[in-house]
């Protein structure tokens, strides 16, 4: 009875060898992506970590390195092979995090690299809008992204900029040719939004460029 009693716990506790490594594994993958170390992050992958594994919100290790702007470790999650299209659970990409942020290294590479600008959700676009992050916009642009994409509660990056008086991105949108008389699903438009943060000066911008209320449409 002894000796089955003592192979029992001799089982049981090299069962849990494995689980116990993981999560050492596991705490070390997440905090070495949030501290964007490479040399944390590489000896595990060797060891047959994956370069996908999740945070309780869902966020791979891309985002984290992508949300906190650690451009040497999105660049070698990339390489790697990371799913640059991953979502987490709010929806959001490695390439929206690091757009909403505003790190225009790590959004280069993960848009050289292949990631979409046309995931569902909110788009990169609108997120760096949203933040006023000028250079990202310009180069999202650069790089195919749609003018006029919205969010999941039809927001465009005109009406972020406009609600954020960020008129530099704002002039540099209407001047692409970004429609200006869209609406929210509250019948906002982004003229609408300029007055009610009182961004007056987006306001002129875009009454010059032909935009109007959406209480004009009612």
């Amino acid at each position: 009875m002894k000796i089955m009693k003592k192979t029992l716990l001799t089982a049981i506790f090299v069962l849990t060898i494995p689980s116990l490594s993981f999560a050492g594994t596991y705490d070390d993958l997440i905090q070495g992506a949030k501290m964007g170390s490479v040399s944390e992050i590489r000896p595990l992958l060797a060891k047959g970590a994956s370069v996908d594994t999740t945070d309780s919100e869902g966020n791979t290790l891309l985002m984290l390195a992508a949300r906190d702007g650690h451009a040497e470790l999105t660049g070698f999650l990339i390489t790697n092979r990371a799913k640059l299209n991953a979502r987490n659970t709010a929806g959001d990409t490695a390439l929206a995090l690091a757009a909403l942020r505003g790190y225009l290294r790590v959004v280069e590479l993960l848009v050289n690299a292949g990631a979409s600008q046309t995931v569902p959700g909110w788009p990169p676009l609108v997120y760096a809008a949203f933040n006023g992050h000028h250079e990202i916009a310009d180069f999202l642009v650069s790089k195919g992204a749609e003018l006029d994409a919205a969010s999941d509660n039809g927001m465009t990056a005109l009406m972020a900029a406009a609600r954020g008086g960020h008129i530099g991105v704002a002039r540099a949108l209407l001047k692409k040719g970004a429609n200006a008389n869209l609406r929210m699903d509250t019948g906002e438009t982004a003229l609408d939004l300029a007055l009610r943060f009182n961004n007056t000066d987006i306001a002129d911008l875009l009454r010059s460029s032909g935009a109007k209320s959406g209480k004009d449409a009612l």
